[in-house]
């Protein structure tokens, strides 16, 4: 969030003086005496709000170009306003042409061919006695490398995430469709306390949660396809779903398996634990649930069934993958002992010295055997051992297969969502070297499969073309977002005045790490508002610090702004990339950060016109091909107040955010986006405090401005529409 990023470099050039008396000049004339200015003046004055391109398919063809593919790749300027325009690659500079003209734009072109390495590019523009550069930072007296476009020959990402909507689910806390299979009091011992099951389905979460279970499974998430197919959903994300005995299952006990408490127990035999017992080798029917092969095969043939039940919505399934760390429980450590006397399994590495798994692990002291535990825990966390994949071949061979089966038929889920992907390994060479391979197996089982990531910050090294596909999008949306929006740090453990409504600080933020995707990752990028790991975003609009244990899971809900929410949700919708709701933002649920996000969907008690809000909102994303596939282009911003655009040669739409409690009067120039005078904007809907609404309203176009007042707290999406002569 910092605007220094953009801080430029002082020059003495004869060109460079001349620009910035001429800016300083036309600085205080109004949007429309702009474009006068820049259309009659004599002498060409270089117009930089009409300098355009960006990576997308309105600019570049083929978007995804391979080894050998001729690209062709346009230019935007103002009518009659440049002298010359250079396209620069890999350091060869050729004059691009004139190919088409409109009555404010010059769009000029040329191409070059995609050779095996990566092409690094950007635009050199010509005035008069002015020279600027412009690439993904705009346009800019001094280039800066950093921001170049950049394609990887040969790199694409499936057709149908881009721009899908996504919905994920933490699954124990989404529906319970089948009670058979629930976790129950004193199963099992986990973290020294006993597994317990909660039989209020609304009851908040306890502070320490992990081993406290509602019943959620895949049954449950089955008995609503028909919601969320209804709600516009094109991709369900699950949380980690195989065999595990935490709620949450990011410490997993077996990667071969669907944990049959999410999927189906048909052999239920042994006991809980008696109040007196807290060996976990004694929890005889925790071990037949999770151990028994025909439990474990029984749920991995429902899981193939739910698979093909999504696909009949004409919806898919993306996995959590768990690989840099597992549990203490899982079969290849066996700290708990549950498999230790099971037939058909091998002695687990903290059991036996002799363990095929032993060097699934790092073991600090080597002399420790039998019930070795002095061993490496992600974190220091022994309940996470983390995986040692630079002294085991067999591991990495291992988790690449596990990676390609469940992409595979006959299970067929259509992607990988990565848990801390940076972290696996030892060093950031390896690292880059597992999931160049673990892509190569995946990609090779399923070309549609996706690869998205969980990482913080810039993602570069992994984006570009032979790893990621994409990644959950913190840097470049959710936090900009929330702090534009709210002031609030996203695990609401912080409030930040000076960035709440800062709109320089929330574009400065978008434009660099926005830069770090090639197109094909950034329009696949998992845009959230919500999580598993940070508070509710709703929860966020009361600008309150706090978590559970500070101020009590009621204030969560306290002093929440819908209207913030539904703004919120209006950027999401209608920014570059893949929204994606966490189950239960859109029917009003709040909480705190880890645990008070993970409540249960408020089945029966929803808020049924925000729901209806995601419905409406999301069949318009759908819907228009310019929030699909459009550039984006940034058009106003104020205190609270930001405009930008996205559009196609054909399509042109208008989002006005308006955060603060006060009316705000605008004038944008949406000539910018290519709305003409022969056009007016028409609103597609508009939210406010109060709700929102779909009435057409028309606003008038003035020499390529849009006059308009913003309500308090309001959000409004505007289409170019031809006027009716």
């Amino acid at each position: 969030m910092n605007s220094n990023k953009f801080t430029r470099k002082k020059t003495n050039s004869r060109g460079v003086v001349i620009m910035e008396m001429v800016q300083n000049l036309i600085r205080n004339l109004s949007a429309a005496e702009k474009l006068q200015f820049y259309s009659y003046h004599t002498k060409p004055v270089l117009n930089f709000q009409a300098l355009f391109t960006d990576g997308s398919s309105n600019y570049m063809n083929p978007v995804e170009p391979k080894t050998g593919d001729e690209v062709t790749v346009r230019f935007r300027t103002a009518r009659e306003n440049a002298e010359h325009v250079f396209l620069c690659v890999n350091g060869e500079k050729k004059e691009m042409q004139i190919a088409s003209k409109t009555e404010r734009f010059d769009f000029y072109e040329s191409s070059f061919f995609m050779g095996t390495e990566i092409a690094d590019y950007y635009f050199e523009i010509h005035s008069g006695d002015t020279c600027c550069y412009f690439n993904k930072k705009g346009p800019a007296r001094d280039l800066e490398p950093f921001f170049n476009y950049k394609v990887t020959p040969g790199f694409s990402t499936p057709d149908w995430a881009k721009g899908a909507i996504f919905y994920q689910i933490y699954v124990d806390r989404f529906a319970n469709g089948d009670t058979s299979n629930d976790v129950l009091n004193r199963e099992y011992i986990y973290i020294n306390q006993p597994s317990k099951k909660i039989d209020d389905w609304y009851r908040y979460p306890e502070e320490m949660d992990v081993r406290n279970f509602y019943g959620g499974d895949l049954q449950g998430v089955l008995d609503h396809l028909d919601y969320l197919k209804g709600l516009g959903v094109d991709v369900i994300y699950l949380n980690p779903i195989f065999v595990s005995p935490s709620n949450h299952k990011y410490d997993i006990q077996d990667y071969d398996y669907i944990d049959p408490h999410y999927g189906k127990i048909v052999v239920d035999e042994g006991n809980t634990l008696p109040d007196w017992e807290n060996n976990n080798m004694n929890a005889s029917k925790y071990i037949s649930r999770v151990t028994d092969k025909r439990n474990l095969e029984a749920s991995n043939e429902f899981f193939i069934h739910f698979v093909e039940e999504v696909h009949k919505k004409g919806m898919r399934v993306i996995l959590d993958g768990v690989f840099n760390h597992c549990g203490s429980f899982n079969k290849w450590m066996d700290a708990e002992r549950i498999y230790e006397n099971q037939y058909g399994y091998e002695k687990g590495a903290f059991v036996d010295a002799n363990s095929p798994y032993r060097h699934f692990f790092k073991f600090y002291n080597q002399n420790a055997w039998p019930y070795n535990d002095d061993y490496d825990g992600w974190w220091g966390h022994k309940t996470l051992p983390k995986l040692n994949y630079e002294e085991s071949r067999q591991l990495y061979d291992y988790i690449l297969n596990v990676g390609r089966k469940w992409v595979s038929p006959p299970y067929n889920a259509d992607g990988w969502r990565l848990d801390v992907a940076a972290d696996l390994g030892q060093s950031e060479d390896f690292n880059h070297q597992f999931w160049r391979d673990f892509r190569t197996a995946v990609k090779e089982a399923n070309p549609e499969a996706i690869i998205l990531a969980e990482h913080y910050e810039d993602a570069g090294s992994w984006l570009m073309g032979d790893q990621w596909d994409t990644i959950m999008n913190y840097s470049a949306f959710m936090e900009p977002v929330t702090w534009f929006l709210t002031g609030m740090e996203k695990h609401s453990d912080e409030r930040r005045g000076d960035l709440l409504g800062n709109t320089q600080a929330f574009v400065d933020a978008m434009v660099y790490h926005m830069s770090r995707f090639q197109y094909p990752s950034l329009m696949v990028s998992m845009n959230e508002l919500s999580n598993h790991d940070h508070s509710r975003f709703l929860t966020r609009t009361n600008q309150t610090v706090g978590r559970t244990a500070s101020m009590g899971a009621e204030a969560a809900s306290q002093n929440v702004n819908k209207g913030i929410m539904r703004t919120a949700v209006m950027i999401q919708m209608t920014w570059p990339g893949a929204p994606t709701l966490y189950y239960g933002d859109e029917a009003g649920l709040c909480g705190w950060t880890d645990p008070d996000n993970r409540r249960t969907y408020p089945w029966g008690r929803e808020d049924q016109n925000l729901i209806q809000y995601h419905r409406d909102i999301i069949a318009i994303h759908k819907d228009e091909e310019a929030l699909m596939k459009g550039s984006l282009k940034y058009l106003y911003g104020g205190f609270k107040v930001i405009g930008y655009g996205r559009f196609t040669d054909t399509e042109k739409m208008v989002v006005l955010i308006n955060s603060g409690f006060d009316e705000a009067r605008v004038k944008v120039s949406v000539w910018e986006v290519g709305v003409t005078d022969d056009e007016e904007m028409v609103e597609v809907i508009m939210s406010n405090e109060e709700g929102y609404t779909m009435e057409k309203k028309v606003h008038p176009v003035t020499s390529g401005v849009l006059d308009i007042t913003l309500p308090r707290v309001s959000a409004i999406l505007l289409k170019a529409v031809e006027i009716e002569k």
